[in-house]
C-alpha cells in the first residue's frame, strides 16, 4: 500500500514508517499537525506531541518526500475513550489535513502512526481512518517496550529527548541526550519505578535527527535552549526549545527523481512542504446519508423468518434463518437483509438495539459471497450505532441449503445492560489481526470474554500463514493468546470452551495433528502464566469440533474461544449446600450406564458457569434407541426410521442435559445459549429435526414443569457436514453445545 505518514517529530513515528517499509509498503508523503503560534513548543493536549515542531519542517528534505502541515485549530471536547467526529476537536484537525493528503495524492491508501499502548491515540487515528476510507497501520502496538527501544536504536535511528517529565529523569541532566546513552538508565527507572521504556506513558519525548529514511539529510541542532516548566523535586518538567539548526547533505546515491514515481503528485514537489490551510472544523465533512434501512414489514410477512429465542432474562440469544421456498429469493443479500431486519424488529420490540449486542453468529451459503454479505452487514451493525463497541463476530459457510435453508443464518447474543468492555483495533500491526469494520476482536461481558474466530493471520501482513492447516492453527491460537493477555488472561489458564471450525479441505491426517498442535501450543503458553496464576485457577474447558464447507481467506481453521475472566468485585464461589431432594428426570428414564458420562464434556466455573458439550455418535445412538421399546410391526427384524431414530436421540440429549444443569444447580432459566449441530448428509431437513426436538421439548416441559412451552423454540440448529468432541471423529449425529450462566 502507499502511505502517509504522521509524523511527529519523535522516535516512534519514524520507526513505525521504517516498519511499513519492511512489510513491503511505500512510504509517499509525510503529515504533521503543529501549534498554531510557532514560538509555542508544546499544547495542552492527550493527542499530539509538539515538542521539536520547528524542526519537523526539514522532515521533507531530508527524506524527499511532501510534508502536509496543518495548524492546530480545535481543542479536546471530547475526553472519553471512544471517539465520534466531535466539532471542535482537535482530532478533526488530523481529519483535515489527512482529507487533503488523499485529494492531492489519491493513491495513498493507509496511515502509518508510532501508537504503542495509548488506546486513546489509537482509536483517534482509527476513527479518522475509517471516515476517509483509509487503513491505519500501527505496526509497534503492543510490541515489549525494551526490546522495542533497543531495535530503535540498533536500526540506526538517532533521537534526542526534548522533553522529560517524571522521577529519575533531570532535565540539566536529561535533556538533549540521545537514546542510545540514556537506554540503559530508563531500564533501570522501569525496574525501579515501572517507568514505560519508551515513554508511553509521558515520562520523555524525542525528536529524530537521523534514520535510515533519511535518505538526503540529516538534522543538526546548532542552538537550544533549556526551559524548565516545573521544578518540584520529585519529577521536575523541563523542554529543549530549538534556536538554530541546519540540514546536512548525505552522500546521494539515489536523487528524488529516482524514487518510485510521484503518486500522482507533481514531481516539483517532492521534498516540498505543503501548508494546509484553516477549514471550518464545523462543516468539514460532507454530509453523507446513510441508508437507515426503512423496516419493510411486508417483505418481513412474505418471507416468513423464523426464529429461536432462549429465555434468559438478563443474556440471551436470537437465532433468525429462512426456509428455502418459491417465497424466498435465492440472492444472499436479500435473505440477510430480511434476517437482519427481522432480528432488528426483535430487539426493537423489548427496548434493545444493535448496540445491546454482545456477538454475533453469521452464517451464509456461500463463502463467495462473503464481500456482498458484508456490505447487508455493514447497512445494520455500525460503529454509530453500537456506542458501547461493536460486536465481536465469528463467520462460517455452512450447507444450509443442502438442509433447505435459505442462504443466510444468524445468532445474536444479547445483553440488557451496558457493562460490555469491547477490544476494537482496526490498525493492523504485529500484535494480532485487525479488524477493520463493524466486528471486534473480543467482547467481555459478565465474567465471559466472547472472542471473534480466530484465522491463521499472520498480523502484520493480514495474509494467511505458510505451512497448511497445522501452521495456521498455531498462529490461530498466537492470535487468540495476545487478545486473551489485553484482558488479563490466557487461553491456556482461562479457557471454557474451544470451537474450532475445519475445512472440508482438511484431511484426516491434518486434523489429527492439528488437535495435537493445539495441546502443544496451550502447554507451551502456560508455564508462563502460572508464574501469575495459581494451578488451582487453571480451567478444564470442553473442545467441539466442527468440519464445514468454507472459511473466509480460504483457511483451513478457525478457533473460537470463551474464556473466563473473574470480575474483582465479584469472587465468591456459588455453593449451593441444599440437597437435592427428588430423583432427577434423567435417572427416572435410563437405567444407569457408563457411556452416558462418556459422550459428555462439562466445565464449571465457580458454580457460575456452565459450559456443556454432549457428543451423540452413531455407536451412541444405537445404545440409546436400544434401551427403548421400538415396536417391530410383528417382525422380529428392530425397524426404525431416521425420524424415530432422532426423536429418541433427541429425547435423551434433553434429559441428559437437565441432569448436567439440576447436578451442578443450574436451571433451564440460566441458559444463553443452546446449539445442536447435526449433520447435513443425515437425510433430514433442518425443518424436521427442528419439529422433532420442539415436540420432545413440549413433552419435556409437560412432564417435568421446567421449561416453559413457548411458540418459538429456545434451540439453534446448525447444519454442518460433521461435528464431535475429538478432531478424529466428527462424525457425531448430533452434537448439543450448552452454555449457562448464573445471573
Amino acid at each position: 500500500m502507499k502511505v502517509v505518514g504522521l509524523v511527529s517529530g519523535g522516535k516512534d513515528s519514524c520507526f513505525a514508517m521504517m516498519k511499513c517499509l519492511q512489510y513491503g509498503h511505500e512510504v509517499v508523503a509525510l503529515a504533521n499537525l503543529l501549534p498554531v503560534n510557532d514560538s509555542v513548543d508544546e499544547l495542552d493536549s492527550y493527542m499530539y506531541q509538539t515538542v521539536g515542531h520547528q524542526i519537523v519542517v526539514s522532515y521533507a528534505n531530508c527524506m524527499g518526500l511532501p510534508l502536509f502541515r496543518r495548524k492546530i485549530q480545535g481543542s479536546t471536547r471530547r475526553h472519553d475513550l471512544s471517539y465520534n467526529k466531535t466539532p471542535g476537536d482537535e482530532v478533526e484537525d488530523m481529519f483535515i489535513l489527512l482529507k487533503e493528503v488523499k485529494k492531492q495524492i489519491p493513491s495513498i491508501t493507509a496511515v502509518s502512526s508510532g501508537a504503542i499502548a495509548s488506546d486513546y491515540q489509537r482509536l483517534r487515528v482509527e476513527n479518522v481512518c475509517s471516515r476517509l476510507g483509509l487503513v491505519s497501520l500501527a505496526y509497534l502496538w503492543k510490541l515489549d517496550q525494551s526490546l522495542l527501544l533497543q531495535q530503535m536504536i540498533e536500526s540506526g535511528i538517532v533521537a534526542i529527548t526534548v522533553k522529560v517529565a517524571a522521577i529519575g529523569l533531570d532535565p540539566s541532566k536529561h535533556l538533549g541526550k540521545e537514546m542510545s546513552h540514556l537506554w540503559p538508565h530508563l531500564l533501570k527507572l522501569n525496574e525501579l519505578y515501572g517507568s514505560n521504556i519508551c515513554g508511553e506513558g509521558g515520562e520523555y519525548e524525542t525528536l529524530t535527527l537521523d534514520c535510515p529514511l533519511f535518505k538526503y539529510a540529516r538534522i543538526v541542532l546548532d542552538e537550544f535552549q533549556l526551559v524548565l516548566h516545573d521544578s518540584n523535586s520529585i519529577a521536575p518538567v523541563g523542554i529543549l526549545h530549538p534556536l538554530a539548526f541546519h540540514c546536512e547533505d548525505k552522500l546521494q546515491s539515489a536523487s528524488v527523481s529516482d524514487i518510485n514515481g510521484t503518486n500522482g503528485f507533481c514531481l516539483e514537489n517532492m521534498g516540498s512542504v505543503i501548508e494546509v490551510q484553516t477549514e471550518s472544523l464545523e462543516i468539514m465533512e460532507d454530509k453523507s446519508h446513510p441508508s437507515d434501512v426503512a423496516l419493510d414489514l411486508a417483505q418481513l410477512e412474505i418471507c416468513k423468518p423464523h426464529i429461536s429465542k432462549t429465555k434468559k432474562e438478563n443474556t440471551f440469544s436470537i437465532s433468525c434463518w429462512l426456509q428455502n421456498s418459491t417465497k424466498v429469493s435465492a440472492d444472499l443479500q436479500e435473505n440477510l437483509k430480511i434476517i437482519l431486519l427481522k432480528i432488528e424488529s426483535l430487539l426493537n420490540e423489548d427496548g434493545f438495539s444493535w448496540e445491546d449486542v454482545v456477538y454475533i453468529h453469521l452464517y451464509i451459503s456461500d463463502m463467495n459471497m462473503f464481500a456482498i454479505a458484508n456490505e447487508a452487514y455493514v447497512n445494520f451493525i455500525t460503529q454509530e450505532k453500537c456506542r458501547f463497541g461493536v460486536p465481536s463476530r465469528s463467520t462460517i459457510e455452512l450447507p444450509l441449503l443442502q438442509v433447505g435453508l435459505g442462504n443466510a443464518y444468524v445468532e445474536v447474543l444479547v445483553a440488557n445492560d451496558q457493562s460490555k468492555k469491547v477490544l476494537h483495533v482496526q490498525s493492523i500491526s504485529s500484535w494480532a489481526p485487525s479488524c477493520i469494520g463493524p466486528y471486534s476482536q473480543a467482547t467481555l461481558h459478565k465474567e465471559i470474554l466472547h472472542m471473534a474466530g480466530q484465522l491463521g493471520l499472520d498480523p502484520p501482513t493480514m495474509s494467511l500463514c505458510d505451512g497448511g492447516p497445522v501452521s495456521e492453527l498455531g498462529q490461530a491460537l498466537i492470535n487468540s493468546e495476545a487478545i486473551a493477555k489485553s484482558f488479563n488472561c490466557s487461553i491456556s489458564t482461562s479457557a471454557i470452551l474451544f470451537v474450532i471450525y475445519c475445512s472440508k479441505s482438511t484431511s484426516t491426517s491434518d486434523r489429527i495433528n492439528m488437535q495435537e498442535k493445539h495441546n502443544e501450543i496451550v502447554n507451551q503458553i502456560k508455564p508462563l502464566n502460572l508464574k501469575h496464576n495459581h494451578l488451582s485457577g487453571m480451567l478444564n474447558p470442553v473442545f467441539l469440533y466442527v468440519l464445514v464447507p468454507d472459511l473466509p481467506k480460504r483457511a483451513f481453521v478457525e478457533v473460537k474461544s470463551m474464556l473466563f475472566v473473574e470480575d474483582d468485585t465479584d469472587t465468591e464461589e456459588v455453593v449451593n449446600d441444599h440437597a437435592m431432594s427428588e430423583v432427577n428426570p434423567f435417572d427416572s428414564c435410563f437405567q444407569p450406564e457408563k457411556w452416558h458420562d462418556e459422550c459428555l464434556q462439562k466445565c464449571v466455573v465457580h458454580g457460575r458457569i456452565c459450559a456443556v458439550i454432549l457428543s451423540i455418535t452413531t455407536e451412541i445412538a444405537d445404545k440409546i434407541c436400544s434401551n427403548e421399546h421400538i415396536s417391530t410391526n410383528g417382525n422380529d427384524n428392530l425397524i426404525i426410521t431416521a425420524e424415530e431414530k432422532m426423536e429418541k436421540v433427541a429425547r435423551f440429549c434433553l434429559y441428559r442435559l437437565d441432569k448436567v444443569l439440576s447436578q451442578n444447580y443450574f436451571s433451564w432459566d440460566d441458559v444463553m445459549n443452546l446449539r445442536i449441530y447435526f449433520s447435513a448428509s443425515s437425510n433430514i431437513s433442518h425443518e424436521t429435526l427442528s419439529l422433532i426436538i420442539k415436540s420432545k421439548f413440549d413433552e419435556f416441559s409437560e412432564k417435568t414443569k421446567k421449561v416453559k412451552t413457548c411458540e418459538e423454540p429456545i434451540f439453534n440448529i446448525v447444519p454442518v457436514i460433521g461435528a464431535g468432541s475429538s478432531a478424529t471423529t466428527m462424525d457425531d449425529i448430533i452434537t448439543c453445545e450448552l452454555f449457562a450462566r448464573k445471573s
